[in-house]
């Protein structure tokens, strides 16, 4: 139970700070709504536990086998962080969907993982954590716990916009808050970059 209640512990630590996949759950809270924000929810859960799960079956042994490959997932993941940084500084600010287009998708969450170096650093250090040796039964211990975990974090970030929806109910107000969210993930694609 104890090594139950110590994956629960890092799962939470590392699901619920701040990241891209978080800030965008913020940011399709306060315009979509929770309900419509589920999608990216769920998708980046699962793309994060299907990451996790790889990792502790040999990915890892991949990516020692090639660095550059490394390399290039971190440069996928900042320009994908910029692309959605460029989304969220030219949208309209509109609350009302049909407008101001679709909340993030099931896919994009998923994507939005496998692009973001904090879901690597997390898988990378949870396996070395808990499955150093590899033993399959607690990489799928480890991932159910975190598949919970993790849901309830990235919900807890659409729940936190959803509740900021109500003060940001005009136009303008709805474009700072996407430009101070669009300022954020341009700031940790730069951070990213650092050597």
């Amino acid at each position: 139970m104890s090594l139950i209640l110590s994956m629960a512990a890092f799962a939470l630590v590392a699901s619920i700070t701040p990241g891209p996949v978080n800030i965008v759950a913020l940011s399709s809270g306060a315009q979509f709504g929770f309900r419509a924000s589920q999608r990216h929810v769920a998708g980046a859960t699962l793309g994060f536990v299907l990451l996790l799960v790889l990792m502790g079956l040999g990915l890892h042994e991949v990516l020692q086998r090639w660095p550059a490959l490394t390399r290039v997932v971190q440069l996928a993941g900042v320009a994908f962080l910029l692309f959605m940084a460029f989304k969220l500084a030219t949208d309209n600010g509109q609350l009302d969907a049909k407008e101001s287009g679709r909340a993030p998708s099931m896919l994009y969450g998923a994507v939005m993982q496998w692009l973001n170096p904090k879901a690597w650093l997390a898988c990378v250090a949870g396996m070395g954590a808990f499955v150093a040796d590899g033993e399959a039964r607690l990489v799928w211990q480890f991932a159910a716990v975190y598949l919970v975990i993790c849901y309830l974090s990235v919900g807890c970030w659409a729940y936190a916009g959803t509740f900021l929806r109500g003060y940001l109910s005009n136009p303008a107000g709805m474009r700072l808050f996407n430009r101070g969210m669009a300022l954020l993930l341009a700031v940790s694609a730069g951070y990213l970059l650092l050597p």
